[in-house]
């Protein structure tokens, strides 16, 4: 059983491209990189589809939030806000804040 290729999306971008400028079909362009046809039409209907956000305002995508990193943050967080109130208890004596 073979698995999919997996393509990065600067080179579907440039097949897309391509692909827009009409110099090949997507017959011809798909037999030349070995794919196709079918996927060529997918990546160039989803380029013009998403070309328009390029010039939208404020157009930065938000950040993608990593649930499990953001979990290890707030665990980290705690450790040292206990350790920072033990340090502060044991600084007392000695004059500490």
């Amino acid at each position: 059983m073979s698995k999919r290729k997996q393509h990065a999306p600067e080179f579907k971008a440039k097949v897309a491209l391509e692909a827009q400028k009409g110099e090949e079909t997507a017959a011809e362009l798909a037999s030349r990189l070995g794919m196709h046809p079918t996927m060529i039409h997918q990546w160039k209907r989803a380029l013009l589809e998403g070309a328009s956000g390029v010039f939208e305002r404020g157009s930065r995508r938000k950040p993608e939030i990593n649930e499990e990193q953001v979990e290890e943050l707030h665990a980290k967080n705690g450790e040292l806000g206990v350790a920072n109130s033990f340090l502060e208890r044991k600084l007392k004596p000695w004059g500490g804040t």
